[in-house]
């Protein structure tokens, strides 16, 4: 007998939604969930606290997002979603407004880098949703334009990243002035030891929902790994992008190194722009929007800007630097491969970072492949001893002295 989409569970039937927000899914063309909305949607609607562990591309963002129109358009309150960048607190707030205007919930993005005076006139329409980088919402509260005593959702996403990033603090801080009667949900790729603890002192006996290992890299993804040195990066940068003709996703370890390496690129008439702190948000804005509609082919960009860059079709990421914490690496190549589609991700490593290689093995469970170009020179690893030899003491003839 062949089933129905309510016979299945290969739908978002069955999951307790409500059927005005199912109309809605059908409409966005949302028929099957992922992994990670399937086994956390029917929790989040029951109201309990949730970490939620997935690879990035997964679809986290409306496995929040369902529940918490759910409940807003039952009951009063509000949510808060607080996310680590400018960049994915827009991205966040585009899928809430898609599910939350049909009923009538109004949203606000609370960001730095973005107009104060928007952002009052935003906040004086009554959102029931607030989508805010920690920072800025912070300023708000000490503003007394922003008051906290109602919400009853609370979400960190990439919760890992803000602990990386330095918000620890400013988070406590603002659940301080939220009601401890509330739903708290963690979403990650990665759960490191600072979540857990901070998920004991907030959250009620949470559910950990796991679709994935923590560290675990999206499943359609090519990696490799070119042995080279610093000198050469440029000139294997330019030999590889002859080869690849869609969208390229270049990371780099500094900000200054992000806007070297698009300045190299455009004079060679390659179309590339770059994202990092140092770019206004309207700078952001440009570029990611320009990335997303083929205007620039390449997009380079920092760690701190590369939660926000959900694009489809991303055919490579290139980590011409190595990233400072090896966590981010499941990140970083989690921009491509997204919805199903295939991706490569290629490293650069100098000869000295054989450790860091290995490190982001431990880490993802996997060998890296070696490749290497034909146009240059074979390198190796340098093997670092395993342990260091004092020098032994001289044993000569002492010299007597009359």
């Amino acid at each position: 007998m062949k089933q129905t989409p309510r016979q299945t569970n290969a739908s978002f039937y069955g999951l307790g939604i409500a059927p005005r927000i199912l109309d809605i899914l059908d409409r966005m063309k949302f028929t099957v969930p992922t992994p990670i909305q399937h086994k956390t949607i029917p929790i989040a609607i029951e109201d309990k606290d949730i970490i939620g562990v997935a690879q990035t591309g997964t679809g986290k963002t409306l496995a929040f997002t369902i529940p918490i129109i759910q409940r807003l358009s039952q009951r009063r309150g509000r949510a808060l979603i607080l996310v680590p960048t400018r960049e994915l607190a827009i991205q966040v707030n585009e899928t809430f407004e898609k599910i939350a205007s049909p009923f009538g919930i109004k949203t606000a993005v609370i960001i730095g880098g973005a107009s104060m005076h928007l952002q009052l006139k935003a906040l004086r329409k009554n959102p029931r949703v607030l989508v805010a980088t920690p920072g800025r919402l912070v300023d708000h509260m000490e503003r007394g334009t922003v008051l906290l005593a109602d919400i009853n959702v609370l979400v960190l996403d990439e919760a890992d990243r803000m602990l990386d990033m330095g918000f620890l603090p400013q988070i406590e801080k603002i659940i301080k002035f939220i009601p401890r009667n509330k739903q708290t949900m963690f979403f990650s790729a990665t759960i490191p030891a600072e979540i857990v603890k901070m998920a004991a002192a907030h959250m009620k006996l949470p559910i950990h929902v796991e679709v994935a290992p923590s560290g675990t890299t999206a499943e359609r993804v090519i990696q490799e790994v070119f042995i080279i040195k610093r000198s050469s990066k440029h000139q294997l940068l330019m030999k590889l992008l002859n080869r690849y003709h869609g969208p390229v996703l270049i990371f780099s370890r500094t900000k200054i190194g992000a806007r070297k390496i698009t300045r190299d690129l455009q004079r060679t008439n390659h179309r590339a722009a770059e994202i990092h702190s140092n770019r206004s948000l309207i700078q952001r804005k440009e570029a990611l929007n320009g990335f997303k509609s083929g205007k620039y082919k390449i997009l380079v960009a920092t760690d701190i800007a590369a939660r926000g860059i959900d694009v489809t079709g991303i055919e490579l990421v290139i980590n011409y630097d190595l990233p400072d914490d090896t966590e981010n690496y499941v990140h970083r190549i989690g921009r491509t491969a997204r919805a199903g589609h295939e991706g490569r991700a290629i490293s650069f490593a100098t000869p000295e970072q054989g450790k860091d290689v290995k490190n982001i093995e431990k880490l993802i469970k996997t060998a890296l492949p070696i490749v290497e170009h034909p146009g240059f020179p074979k390198e190796k690893f340098i093997r670092e001893p395993k342990y260091h030899q004092s020098p032994k003491p001289y044993k000569g003839r002492r010299r007597r002295r009359n």
